[in-house]
Formats: C-alpha cells, structure tokens, sequence
C-alpha cells in the first residue's frame, strides 16, 4: 500500500488528555446525579462527543442538558488540560517522522472542538506541524464514528481516503476511520484492549508513539514520495 497521507487523531494519540477530560466529565455527571467510577466514564465516554448522549444523561440525571452546562464543562475541562496536560510519549518523534516521509501531507483529524484542539497541539508544541491541517467533529455534520472528518482531512490533502493512514487509539475513531476508507493503525497502551481495537478495524496494534518512525522505515515502501 502505498499511504500518500498520514491522519492524527488527536486525544490519546498526541496529546494525554483523556484522563484529565474524563475526570472532569465524571465529576460533573456526578454532581448531576449521575455517579460512576473513573473507568466506567472512560468506557462509556472516551472517543465520543459528549452532546452526543444528550437523551441518556437527561434520563440518568434528571436534569436537560443545556448549552450552559456543556460550556461549564469545556471551560472547566480546558483550566484542568492547562494545568496538566502532557503530550504522549513519542507524539514528537512520530508526527516529524511522519511530515518528512510525506512531505507535508498530515493533518490533525479529532471528534473534539477546535478551541480544544489547537489549544493542546500549542500546549504541546505540536502546533507548527498541523496548523492549517485541523479538522474538528464539531464542524461536521456527523462526528466520530462517522467518517466525516477524516474523508474531510483528506480532501483537504487532496487524497483519496484510501491512501490515508490514520492513527487512533479509540474504537469510535477506529470506525470512523474505516468508514473512511483508509487504514487503521491503534495505539494499544494495553493489552486487555486489543481484541476491541481489533474488532473495530484496526489493522495493526502498536504500543507506543515512539515506535511509529521505525514501523514506517521498516516498511517505507507503504509511502509515496512525490
């Protein structure tokens, strides 16, 4: 295969914000009425948008979920990602891999906002390589696990999705992009999520960031240089 395009997601691929989001949700689900454990939020929540599950916390908190609790909540989430938040192991190394084997062609592909998003990629430094090349599920008609961001990251690199790598570590961005068309690398940080990444579509398991420069010299073929 021959990958003219490599597709980030961004949460839990280059930056290490799900903990940090996840507790901050489950904090305030729970002051709503909605208690879980960290894990449980994380199961349920990791990969998906939360205005998604509007019909389902109204019902398990009896309480509407409205726009001003949802900027409550990003508000809260982005204080807690700037005293925090750390880039994952390796992201560097990986990103500058992948924008030198493909000239350019990358881009940051996420089901979260854009204020999120850019604000993390500058926390982390990762900013320089993607800027101009963000794509927000927010900014869609439909977000993860509908394909519609990554088919408009690789519009936007005019590729065909096909030739597009994606990187994820999520079942929901695993399927959105499969729903692409394109090929699905997953991080696995954990051995116990393996079977799930796999049944989502991914076709292969790494489990780290920083081997990704090594997988791809080990297989430079799969890139197309122009």
């Amino acid at each position: 295969m021959n990958f003219q395009a490599v597709l980030f997601d961004c949460d839990g691929v280059l930056v290490d914000s799900e903990p940090i989001t996840n507790g901050v949700l489950r904090d305030m689900l729970e002051e709503r009425g909605w208690a879980m454990s960290s894990a449980d939020c994380f199961r349920y929540f990791v990969g998906k948008a939360v205005k998604d599950h509007k019909a389902e916390i109204e019902a398990r908190t009896g309480l509407t979920l409205t726009e001003e609790w949802l900027h409550a909540f990003r508000l809260r989430r982005n204080e807690a990602l700037q005293a925090g938040l750390n880039v994952m192991p390796g992201a560097h190394e990986a990103v500058a891999a992948a924008d030198k084997l493909t000239q350019g062609a990358i881009a940051c592909a996420s089901g979260a906002d854009r204020f999120k998003v850019e604000m993390q990629l500058s926390q982390v430094k990762l900013m320089p390589y993607f800027e101009g090349r963000i794509f927000s599920g927010h900014e869609m008609a439909r977000t993860k696990p509908a394909p519609d961001v990554y088919l408009a990251a690789a519009a936007h690199l005019a590729c065909s999705p096909a030739s597009c790598l994606v990187i994820e570590d999520s079942t929901a961005g695993i399927q959105a992009g499969v729903a692409a068309c394109a090929t699905v690398w997953a991080l696995c940080t954990h051995e116990s999520l393996a079977p799930l990444l796999l049944e989502a579509g991914a076709s292969k398991l790494f489990p780290h960031m920083g081997v990704l420069p090594e997988l791809w010299r080990g297989a430079f073929s799969q890139f197309q240089e122009s």
